[in-house]
């Protein structure tokens, strides 16, 4: 007599699966737009001479995170540590681009 398996318990939470599998898609591509942005911005500022680090800005824009995070019952801990992930990220990208620029102009100088 061969064992059947047991009808699996996750079969229920397939849907649950498409509906974040579609939601990961959208942040991936919505987080790929923000960086685009970060980029030309990155440009922008190595060709008006405005400093990479924008203080006032990053306390902005980490003010109003926490508080769309805390509209969504987001934990204030985890909004935190995603913007202070996404702003280290996109300063990094933006100082490499500037510096990159930056050594590319003189090269051609």
């Amino acid at each position: 007599m061969s064992k059947r398996s047991a009808p699996s318990q996750t079969t229920g939470l397939e849907p649950f699966r498409r509906d974040l599998d579609r939601l990961d898609e959208q942040i991936a591509s919505l987080l790929g737009e923000r960086f685009e942005i970060c980029r030309e911005i990155a440009l922008y500022k190595r060709a008006h001479e405005i400093p990479m680090m924008q203080p006032d800005r990053v306390a902005e824009v980490r003010s109003r995170y926490l508080a769309r995070g805390a509209d969504v019952d987001l934990p204030p801990d985890f909004s935190a540590d995603l913007f202070e992930l996404l702003i280290a990220a996109t300063c990094r990208m933006e100082d490499e681009l500037i510096g990159a620029t930056a050594v590319a102009e003189r090269e051609t100088a």
